[in-house]
């Protein structure tokens, strides 16, 4: 790696921390940095749902051959042990990080953590933000600090935890920092308190960590996808994606999976199911829904991922409640990428954004904020209108 001598001091900006000089403006040396399921070790006393998070050799490879499309070279490297002596030796000048990290609470933030220390560039969301952002209920009380809509809910320690007075059944129990659905099921929802208190004691035996109690929210589910920031129009290939705040509205995608093998719940098993197959949800990208839902759900997600520091991508879930309201779930911040299977790749599909584009606009996003890419000149730019689709029209598509 370059040696003390060539670092910069830190930078001043929230956003961005210090890297190392000189680098090229263009072509670079690209790391993927991942997990990659069957390759990365899972404990024995595992959940059975453990690896569910990590990616597939395919995935590897589309993103590989999207960034290399654009002049770059890459390589793949795998987010273990071995990570320190492998970046030292391929020495990049940015990193493309989808790393779900090896154990521990905010373990999404470990490649993060260690790139800031080696002062490398990398993709995304940085330190705090990924460790906060797969902790629930630390994420909903930062969401309900800012004032943002979320269901009442409850951290539980043990099984015997004194229940808040502000949770009214049904109930929903999930795993406080995991992602894809791991611990949710037929029997997350629970109705009494011997319910809530048996799914309880099963997560915290299964997962090894607290349980999340919220309010079941019963109404339609979304997934909203969030790209960009203050200066993503001065450094995109397409600033005529960005509205003014620096912003791109993708269209929002519902989650209809009453038909799934999980009825009502968006859990584990459905969300392992290809779209089209028996017993996946239909993915209904634009979803069917009036002008002034769609500008609410939009603004949400962007003051949720503003919330909490989120950088350059996010993908953020809300659902109506009883009242017919949107409510905050979750957010994540390192949205999967596997091509036609995961939902930022299905909604950006559906506004006609290739795979290719939608990798090096995250790449070019993260590097911006390194210096890696010198800003467009000033020009008027008109922010992009969707042409409207009827959702199921893209959905046939979608899950062909």
């Amino acid at each position: 790696m370059t040696t003390n001598k060539h670092y910069n001091q830190e930078s001043a900006e929230d956003d961005k921390p210090p890297d190392i000089r000189p680098r090229p403006v263009r072509p670079w040396r690209v790391a993927v940095i991942a997990n990659i399921k069957g390759e990365t070790p899972i404990p024995e006393d595992a959940p059975p749902d453990a690896g569910a998070e990590f990616d597939s050799p395919r995935t590897i490879q589309a993103i590989r051959e999207a960034i290399e499309s654009d002049g770059h070279t890459t390589v793949f490297l795998q987010a273990d042990s071995n990570l320190p002596q492998a970046l030292h030796e391929y020495c990049p000048d940015i990193c493309f990080n989808i790393a779900e990290g090896l154990g521990g609470d905010g373990r999404e933030a470990q490649v993060p953590a260690l790139l800031e220390m080696l002062k490398i560039p990398y993709t995304a969301s940085r330190v705090v933000t990924s460790a906060i952002s797969l902790e629930k209920t630390l994420t909903k009380r930062i969401w309900r600090d800012h004032h943002l809509p979320t269901a009442a809910f409850q951290e539980f320690e043990t099984p015997d935890d004194p229940i808040s007075p502000d949770l009214h059944y049904p109930l929903f129990v999930k795993p406080v920092r995991e992602g894809t659905g791991m611990g949710t099921d037929e029997h997350s929802v629970v109705f009494d308190e011997l319910q809530l208190r048996q799914r309880v004691r099963w997560v915290i035996e299964t997962y090894h960590q607290p349980a999340l109690v919220e309010t079941y929210l019963s109404g339609r589910e979304f997934t909203v996808a969030v790209m960009g920031g203050p200066h993503a129009r001065q450094y995109s290939r397409h600033p005529e994606w960005y509205a003014e705040d620096g912003f791109h509205r993708f269209p929002i995608m519902e989650i209809y999976h009453q038909t799934s093998v999980t009825p009502g719940i968006y859990g584990h098993e459905a969300k392992q199911r290809y779209p089209g197959e028996e017993g996946a949800p239909l993915y209904l990208c634009p979803a069917a829904i009036d002008e002034a839902l769609a500008e609410q759900l939009n603004d949400l997600a962007i003051r949720a991922h503003k919330a909490i520091g989120a950088l350059d991508i996010s993908r953020v879930d809300i659902r109506l409640g009883s009242d017919g309201k949107p409510y905050l779930m979750e957010i994540n911040t390192l949205p999967g990428l596997s091509p036609g299977y995961s939902d930022l790749c299905m909604i950006a599909a559906a506004e006609g954004i290739t795979y290719r584009d939608l990798i090096l606009e995250i790449l070019y996003l993260g590097a911006a904020r390194y210096g890696l890419l010198n800003a467009q000149p000033p020009r008027l730019v008109q922010f992009k209108q969707r042409v409207p689709i009827h959702a199921t029209t893209i959905t046939a598509s979608l899950i062909k």
